[in-house]
């Protein structure tokens, strides 16, 4: 089993920026990608960037690219999501994802959920 805990979440105006973080516990070993979703009142849970634990490649999606950049550190297990230049539309809660032998890009392709962390952005 991985475990996954997210912090970072918090209040933000329009235009400004948090720093996600998300540490992993457990069979860290196991993990082939990490990455994060979120979901707003009403809405599915959507898929928001990924990358792989080995060698780094990443994915977005369209709505945060060029304003969101995930990145790792593996000696610390921890993925972080950098989100700059926030919307009123960002506001959701964050979830940390993470799978085994596939590229986590939408919700069926995740073996292991954080609890999340609330981000919202005033307008």
């Amino acid at each position: 089993q991985v475990q996954l805990v997210e912090s970072g979440g918090g209040l933000v105006q329009t235009g400004g920026s948090l720093r996600l973080s998300c540490a992993a516990s457990g069979r860290t070993f196991s993990i082939y990608y990490m990455g994060w979703f979120r979901q707003s009142p009403g809405k599915e849970r959507e898929f928001v960037a990924a990358i792989r634990w080995s060698g780094g490649i990443t994915y977005y999606a369209d709505s945060v690219k060029g304003r969101f950049t995930i990145s790792r550190d593996n000696a610390k297990t921890t993925a972080y999501l950098q989100m700059n230049n926030l919307e009123p539309e960002d506001t959701a809660v964050y979830y940390c994802a993470a799978a085994r032998g596939r590229i986590v890009v939408d919700t069926t392709s995740v073996d292991y959920w954080g609890k999340g962390t609330l981000v919202t952005v005033s307008s």
